[in-house]
């Protein structure tokens, strides 16, 4: 939905740009006037989202390779003469496996791709950002970040890590006039994990079309998450709309977290309806 030229003007990098929430939020920043420069360990793909656009600039990054990222924020910075908007968004599944069976190298690498790549993105972004009017970056944390069941487990402590590291960089950045704040995603039809597992091409749309029927049938919001639906949240949060917003997390996942199936879905009585109607059934019993 068109909303304006929010960002006319504005320099803007986006990591993980080639694809899903990253390709969402850079086609959104490019329509809305700013100039974006489209971050990917896949350049043909950040090239493919720059031929969808105007303005949009492919830039090839490894995020877990701290040069890399000084180099694209060097970049965009020295082509635009600062950056008002960063959206940390690179990451992948990660290690797989519960914490008995995850390795020091995969928790790592994980460590590294998810949480590491946000803080130096961050680091290296601010000398570009500090006192420039309205500059904001968003981090993506996800749903794993709350609890257990929704990611492997070293993913879901690092994003976990994203949501502490937001708020501390909030503080931290105030006195830049740097706002920082995280999104959640719960399940959004990327191909985040498929990727991670390395599965073949022909099975992805299977698979992402099983996610998603499982994710839509978990949550209140009776329909899949799409990268837009991020896109927009995280266009909010950079946004002046949201000028007092920092040091905190918007949770986009169509109320997956709001609490067990019973508690919006009528057709799945919980515990404490239950017991309700045992008593209920009890006291309508005759006295023997």
């Amino acid at each position: 939905m068109e909303t304006g030229a929010r960002f006319a003007g504005k320099c803007v990098v986006v990591t993980g740009a080639a694809s899903g929430i990253g390709r969402a939020a850079t086609l959104l920043f490019a329509r809305e006037g700013a100039t974006v420069f489209a971050a990917d360990l896949n350049l043909e793909g950040a090239e493919a989202v720059a031929r969808e656009g105007e303005n949009i600039i492919p830039v090839a990054c490894d995020v877990c390779d701290v040069a890399q990222i000084k180099a694209l924020m060097d970049h965009a910075a020295g082509t635009c003469g600062g950056i008002d908007a960063l959206f940390n968004n690179a990451a992948a599944g990660g290690a797989r496996g519960r914490i008995d069976e995850v390795d020091a190298e995969g928790w790592d690498w994980t460590m590294d791709l998810v949480l590491r790549s946000v803080a130096m993105g961050i680091h290296h972004a601010v000398p570009h950002m500090k006192h420039r009017k309205g500059a904001a970056i968003v981090n993506t944390s996800s749903i794993a970040a709350v609890g257990p069941g929704y990611s492997p487990t070293a993913y879901a402590v690092a994003k976990a890590g994203v949501l502490h590291l937001t708020k501390c960089a909030a503080a931290d950045l105030a006195q830049f006039g740097i706002r920082v704040n995280a999104v959640q995603p719960g399940f959004i039809n990327t191909n985040i994990f498929t990727a991670s597992m390395e599965m073949p091409a022909e099975l992805v749309d299977q698979a992402k079309a099983m996610i998603l029927q499982m994710s839509s049938a978990a949550q209140p919001v009776p329909r899949p998450g799409m990268p837009d639906d991020i896109a927009n949240a995280v266009a909010y949060l950079a946004s002046d709309a949201a000028s007092f917003v920092t040091g905190t997390s918007l949770i986009v996942d169509g109320g997956i977290t709001v609490g067990p199936r019973h508690c919006w879905d009528p057709e799945a009585p919980g515990l404490f309806d239950a017991l309700q109607a045992m008593a209920e059934g009890a006291n309508a019993a005759p006295a023997s």
